[in-house]
């Protein structure tokens, strides 16, 4: 008996071994990234600088592969990847909208943008969901509705996950200045026959890019593009997270910031699948604000970790790899007392979402049993930007609606809220009364 435990031991003590070095390999890529990767991020914002006619068995639609140019929040030039999908034909007189898609969490790694799946121009395929059929997210909610609608889609990859660069994950402003330029990388293709206007939706993380996008109009406007007065019309997020209204009002000094960052960190720790969020979050902080060290944060033993998983897996796998290893002592990757907080809750509300007006209507969904993002976090984001002059609704679904069972049951209500969107109609302000 004492000689199988020694063995266990030995064995557990082998497989951690595998974490000693901190040289790591890139996932294998197909052609297309591979190329891109190898690409510097030069150009107007939304520049097409690679694209590639790919096969869809969405009716009426034909769709590219593309690589454009984006930024992030410290105003560096990224590349970011992702699809276009447009109808076949000529466009109508006055052209197409674009819907600009934000994905969920799908990883970090060069590997995880949900554009490299085989056929990925289908409707949303959930991992969590019993008609799930991958290893990963991937998908565009309502593809087959705005098709038929003569809507362009726009679906970002975000930089980091397939366009080379280390994926900014949870940086909610980043994020969506990629969906952002996603609109405008559509809209500069010919053959979409797209016009000005545009709405923007995401769930989860891309409903917190969501949100943050419309929190950039200045982001919006800007000229020199590639396809300048961009029109957004409105902002469709689904389960949305906002890290920055979780922070304390006001500026922040060394005590709050140990609060705030203690707080971030025991919501997020209560199981390995959250965990998994929370850690590639600050592996995605540190690198949108490169000053940061993960050593602040992790163990040397958690540097090591997450440097190896993060940047070679995807996130179902890399909580599979997390659990294998670690189980219920995970917490053992972080430091019990982190340093230089004030510097990293400083940078969380940097990347996070701005208080500012939005640019356009923001309309939210959300079910009361998500365990992901807590429903308290988008109402008081609804609450502080209402307040801001911003026209806010937020929408509880019927039953007891998961994270992961939000998207397909908020479709019903979103589509005909961007009809109306499109069609220029006018809309209450749905801010709670007081």
């Amino acid at each position: 008996m004492k000689r199988i435990a020694c063995l266990s031991v030995l064995t557990f003590g082998t497989a951690l071994s595998i974490f000693s070095s901190t040289v790591y390999a890139e996932p294998p890529m197909q052609p297309f990234y591979a190329a891109v990767m190898k690409m510097a991020p030069e150009g107007k914002l939304g520049q097409v600088i690679k694209k590639e006619k790919i096969a869809t068995s969405v009716k009426g639609a034909q769709a590219w592969r593309v690589a454009y140019i984006s930024s992030d929040i410290s105003g560096r030039k990224t590349i970011a990847t992702g699809m276009v999908v447009a109808p076949v034909g000529a466009a109508p007189a006055g052209g197409r909208p674009v819907m600009t898609w934000a994905h969920g969490t799908t990883g970090t790694a060069q590997n995880c943008g949900p554009s490299q799946v085989f056929d990925p121009v289908v409707p949303l395929n959930e991992y969590f969901l019993m008609d799930g059929n991958s290893w990963t997210d991937y998908g565009i909610p309502a593809v087959d509705e705005f098709i038929k609608e003569g809507y362009v889609i726009a679906a970002t990859d975000y930089q980091g996950l397939g366009g080379g660069g280390k994926h900014q994950y949870g940086v909610a402003a980043t994020n969506g200045m990629d969906a952002i330029n996603a609109a405008r990388a559509a809209g500069s293709m010919k053959e979409t026959g797209a016009n000005k206007k545009a709405i923007v939706y995401g769930w989860s993380q891309g409903g917190g890019a969501t949100i943050a996008a419309a929190s950039r109009p200045e982001y919006i406007k800007q000229k020199g593009t590639a396809f300048d007065d961009l029109d957004v019309l409105g902002f469709v997020a689904m389960a949305p997270q906002d890290v920055a209204v979780l922070a304390p009002a006001g500026k922040l000094d060394q005590a709050s910031a140990d609060k705030y960052f203690a707080a971030s960190q025991k919501e997020f720790s209560n199981n390995i699948f959250n965990f998994g969020h929370a850690t590639m979050f600050y592996w995605g902080t540190q690198a949108a604000f490169p000053d940061l060290k993960l050593s602040e944060v992790f163990t040397d033993e958690g540097v090591k970790v997450f440097n190896k998983i993060y940047g070679n897996k995807c996130m179902h796998v890399g909580s599979d790899t997390l659990n294998y290893y670690y189980s219920s002592n995970f917490m053992k990757l972080v430091n019990s007392k982190p340093t230089n907080t004030l510097a990293w809750a400083e940078a969380m509300v940097k990347g996070s979402v701005a208080p500012v007006k939005p640019a356009a209507p923001v309309q939210i969904y959300f079910g009361t049993a998500d365990t992901v993002i807590p429903p308290p976090m988008h109402k008081a984001y609804q609450d502080q930007i209402c307040k801001l002059g911003g026209n806010v609704g937020r929408m509880q679904l019927p039953g007891e609606q998961t994270h992961f069972s939000t998207p397909p049951e908020a479709k019903q209500y979103y589509l005909p809220w961007i009809r109306d969107r499109i069609a220029g109609k006018p809309l209450a302000n749905a801010c709670p009364q007081s």
